[in-house]
């Protein structure tokens, strides 16, 4: 338990959600990215692994 309490993934917005479909947009407003180039921390869990999956095309993450 103390090794997945310091695991986050920086996830980066580079492209507008403006035309996606509603569902990735509500997914970018999920993580926590509110304009573009303005980046967040999250936890690095399989629920956030799948919302970047499915807006890949709009963010860039690190790990």
């Amino acid at each position: 338990m103390a090794s997945e309490r310091g695991r986050t993934l920086k996830v980066t917005l580079v492209k507008s959600p403006i035309g996606a479909k509603p569902e990735h947009r509500a997914c970018v407003r999920g993580l926590g990215l509110r304009r573009l180039n303005h980046t967040v921390e999250v936890a690095d869990t399989p629920a956030i692994r799948g919302m970047i999956n499915k807006v890949s095309y709009l963010v860039r993450c690190e790990g």
